[in-house]
């Protein structure tokens, strides 16, 4: 569900920002296994992926491998940390930046913030997916858990679904930090507004169904009051 709306929502901003069929330089920082850079490369862009995680990493370089030699040409993974992007590449070598369900883990947010945005081309595109601050009452209140609901307020640390204590963010100081490294906040969207106690495992329900899902979490994504309650924030930037 997350990668679906994501997905939608990424080819929305690169249609608005990009000449149809222009061929982009895309960098996917903390790209997991792959799935959103993969599927950059199946539409024709150039798609570097950097991941510290071992694990991840092969998982990616596994599933390149099935991917015909045309797409396979136009990707490579390095193994390399997203707070260091200067070590591996000059600045502006990129006309697209993803950085996805990584911020949360970092401790000098705005640090890591100011170098992936050195990496994008001027007009160029930030994409950041982060869990939403404002909203981390939502799903233990939706749960019954009515202790951890009422600490969620606060608080912007929880424990992921990883059993991992992390940060989420909160979209105003999101917006000053893109602001003063020269990525305004160009548009935002709200992901998993409805669904986010679906657990991973579960599945998928048949695809009429399916299809009414996503459509309603897609336009509430992107309506408020309901994108503000959103367990997820998708930020685009433009580089300036």
């Amino acid at each position: 569900m997350r990668q679906e709306l994501v997905a939608r929502q990424v080819d929305e901003q690169i249609a608005v920002r990009f000449p149809v069929g222009q061929r982009l330089r895309v960098l996917d920082v903390g790209m997991g296994q792959g799935t959103q850079a993969l599927r950059l490369a199946r539409a024709g862009h150039s798609v570097t992926g950097l991941e510290s995680d071992a694990g991840m990493l092969k998982a990616a370089r596994d599933a390149l491998t099935t991917e015909p030699e045309g797409i396979r040409e136009r990707v490579r993974f390095l193994e390399g940390d997203g707070r260091e992007t200067g070590v591996h590449f000059l600045p502006g070598s990129f006309d697209v930046v993803l950085c996805h369900g990584v911020l949360m883990y970092v401790t000098e947010r705005d640090a890591m913030l100011a170098g992936l945005a050195r990496m994008l081309a001027p007009g160029g595109l930030l994409s950041l997916l982060v869990r939403n601050a404002d909203a981390l009452a939502m799903r233990p209140g939706l749960a019954g858990d009515w202790p951890a609901t009422l600490a969620a307020f606060d608080t912007d640390s929880y424990t992921n679904r990883l059993g991992l204590d992390v940060r989420a963010d909160h979209l105003d100081a999101l917006t000053a930090t893109l602001a003063g490294i020269a990525a305004p906040l160009h548009t935002w969207y709200g992901v998993r507004v409805f669904t986010d106690l679906v657990g991973n495992d579960q599945e998928l329900p048949p695809a009429q169904e399916l299809d009414q899902i996503l459509a309603a979490e897609d336009r509430a994504g992107r309506t408020d009051p309901y994108r503000r309650v959103a367990a997820l924030l998708h930020l685009c930037g433009v580089r300036g």
